[in-house]
């Protein structure tokens, strides 16, 4: 092994909502380096846990790798987030520890989605949620039900169950495909990005599928090394029109996708997709946050929320010929078509001091700033292609007032 070198109907709705994780809005937007990562994993920004922090999950991994060889960068993050006994989202994973939400930030970004309540009201309307952390599920059924939640054992799929607030019937579940079909409204935050990928380098022999092994310098740390020869992984996930030297695919959000895309061209309904990414344009992305701050990916496994920018740009290509796909588009420009100026307005009319008044505008400026979340963060969403109807060249724009966009998304109209 080689070390790598730095290179709706009426009959009923089904509201499939919060895939996953909640969501996580992390500080900085930027990454480490990967040649920073190559290294000791200490100094600038990049904080790297003590061995002792190490935990389960390094002395598993090390036991694998000396008996197994090398893992994917996917086997890797598995390891790290879901582990049993030890992964980060099954032991920790607490919103506020290593991450924060959208909606924590501002009131504003949970209100511009008001609109859907006259919809929802007239349909026959439940939520269900896919969590794998225990400890997520627990603040998600305190805050959606007062805690009023039991265990489901009758139904193997759904893993508890309530009853809102508001008397919305509300399960829980550990899989997308756990959840019932029909009419439905999904809606992924901050999911995709946690999801396993593989990693890529382009070498001057070919593609080679970036690995993680043992140090052998030092024996209780990990490095990352590029395989001898092309993985099955590299057979079939680089596409031959490829420029970039380094590509990161994650094969669950393309197998989530289309299964979204067939379930909503078969029974209707949307899917909306939130979370850091790009349109197939960045490189290297993985990167992991400990106590708000960076983290070396390979220190302390177990101890630091792991995550990869979202590739839009696949996730267009697992739903081709099913759905029609919306943006990718930036926070910023998603949550301005949905009336968030307007809304800020009426807030800031309506508050009582000043304190109030500087909490809503330094909100607003973290979500909208495009050196803060406005950029990095991005909307994509699957229709039906019988629900929408691209703009042509023989519109006149002149001739009649534009129509208002989709759910935020200006480049389609409702027919």
């Amino acid at each position: 092994m080689q070390p790598i070198m730095p290179p709706p109907p009426a009959c009923r709705a089904l509201l499939a909502t919060a895939l996953g994780l909640a969501g996580r809005h992390r500080l900085p937007c930027h990454r480490a380096p990967l040649a920073a990562r190559l290294s000791s994993g200490a100094g600038g920004e990049v904080e790297a846990a003590g061995s002792g922090e190490a935990g389960g999950v390094l002395r598993h991994l090390l036991l694998k790798l000396r008996a197994t060889g090398p893992v994917t960068v996917a086997e890797y993050m598995r390891e790290a987030l879901t582990n049993p006994g030890q992964g980060y989202y099954t032991r920790r994973g607490g919103v506020g520890e290593d991450f924060i939400t959208s909606p924590e930030i501002s009131q504003i970004f949970g209100e511009v989605f008001n609109q859907l309540a006259s919809l929802l009201s007239k349909c026959d309307v439940s939520i269900h949620l896919v969590e794998v952390s225990p400890k997520l599920s627990a603040i998600q059924a305190e805050m959606l039900t007062g805690g009023k939640v039991q265990s489901n054992p009758e139904n193997k799929s759904a893993y508890m169950k309530g009853i809102s607030k508001t008397g919305i019937p509300i399960y829980w579940y550990r899989d997308i495909q756990d959840v019932p079909q029909g009419y439905s409204f999904y809606l992924a935050h901050e999911f995709l990005d946690a999801l396993p990928i593989h990693k890529f380098q382009r070498t001057e022999k070919g593609w080679h599928e970036v690995l993680v092994d043992i140090d052998p310098e030092v024996p209780d740390q990990l490095r990352f090394v590029l395989s001898p020869s092309r993985t099955p992984a590299t057979e079939n996930f680089i596409q031959p029109e490829e420029t970039r030297d380094h590509v990161e695919v994650c094969p669950e959000a393309g197998v989530l996708i289309q299964r979204l895309a067939c379930r909503i061209e078969k029974d209707g309904g949307a899917a909306l997709i939130a979370d850091y990414g790009h349109d197939g344009t960045k490189t290297d992305t993985f990167r992991g946050f400990r106590n708000h701050k960076l983290h070396d990916v390979l220190k302390a496994p177990g101890t630091a929320d792991l995550t990869a920018d979202v590739d839009f740009s696949y996730l267009r290509k697992m739903a081709e010929g099913r759905t029609a796909t919306l943006g990718p588009i930036k926070q910023r420009e998603f949550l301005k078509n949905m009336g968030i100026d307007l809304r800020l307005q009426v807030l800031l009319q309506h508050s009582r001091d000043s304190a109030t008044h500087e909490q809503l505008l330094h909100s607003f400026d973290m979500l909208m700033n495009p050196k803060k979340m406005g950029d990095c963060f991005h909307f994509f969403a699957l229709l039906p292609h019988h629900r929408v109807v691209r703009p042509t060249k023989k519109d006149n724009p002149q001739s009649k007032s534009p129509l208002p966009p989709v759910a935020g998304f200006g480049e389609l109209s409702l027919k």
